[in-house]
């Protein structure tokens, strides 16, 4: 069974910075592109960055460049968010998503999910 499971969520003031993990199971994502997705309350679910299978390209959302990186560790088969500079906008549940084609760029579709994590930014 094919499992993503994000951590790393919780609650910061504004300002700060929080790291999301998203360690895969069941399936390897070395040659997958990922990404990450948000979704805050009565919002429909945003994406927020992506990478592909190398780890050598990166696309963000217009509102965290510059304050988001994602990276992964393809050996461990886990992918972060760093999130610095965190703003009360911000605040949703992040969820990680993974491709299934191999070598994906992490422009979709994706076709595994994960649960979710909230992060909550206080002003």
């Amino acid at each position: 069974q094919v499992q993503l499971v994000e951590s790393g969520g919780g609650l910061v003031q504004a300002g700060g910075s929080l790291r999301l993990s998203c360690e895969a199971s069941g399936r390897t994502f070395r040659r997958s592109g990922m990404g990450w997705f948000r979704q805050a309350p009565g919002k429909e679910r945003e994406f927020v960055a992506a990478i592909n299978w190398s780890g050598g390209n990166r696309n963000y959302a217009d509102s965290v460049k510059g304050r988001f990186t994602i990276s992964r560790d393809n050996a461990k088969n886990t992918m972060y968010l760093q999130m610095n500079s965190l703003k009360p906008e911000d605040t949703a549940v992040y969820y990680c998503a993974g491709e299934s084609v191999d070598f994906g760029l992490g422009s979709g579709p994706f076709d595994y999910w994960g649960q979710g994590t909230q992060v909550t930014v206080s002003s």
